[in-house]
C-alpha cells in the first residue's frame, strides 16, 4: 500500500493499466489526447504487479484495471473517467492537477 501511495503522487496523472486490455487503451489514449502525459504502470509488466493489485483492490477497485488518479486522487476506472469525460469535468480535473494548461 505505502509503494501505491508512492506511486500516485508522481505526477499529475497516474494510470494502472495491463499492456493487454482494450479499456486500457481507451483510457490512456484519451487522456493523451488532452495532451497529459500520464504516468502509466502497466502491472502485468511489472515484478510487483500482483501486489500493486492487491492495493488496488483493497481501494475498492474492480476491475482492477485501468485505475486512474488525477492529482493523487483516486478518481476511478473506466466508467468513472467516461462518465467525467461525457459531463465535462475530465477536462476541468487535469486543469487543476497541472496535467494539462489551456
Amino acid at each position: 500500500m505505502e509503494r501505491l501511495s508512492m506511486l500516485t503522487t508522481q505526477k499529475p496523472v497516474v494510470i494502472f493499466s495491463k499492456s493487454s486490455c482494450c479499456m486500457c487503451h481507451s483510457i490512456k489514449t484519451l487522456i493523451s489526447g488532452f495532451g497529459a502525459s500520464p504516468l502509466v504502470h502497466e502491472l502485468d509488466e511489472d515484478p510487483k504487479g500482483r501486489e500493486l493489485e492487491r492495493a488496488l483492490a483493497r481501494l475498492g477497485c474492480n476491475p482492477i484495471v485501468p485505475v486512474v488518479f488525477i492529482g493523487g486522487r483516486l478518481v476511478g476506472g473506466t466508467n468513472e473517467i467516461m462518465e467525467r469525460q461525457l459531463n465535462g469535468t475530465l477536462k476541468e480535473m487535469l486543469i487543476q492537477a497541472n496535467a494539462i494548461w489551456v
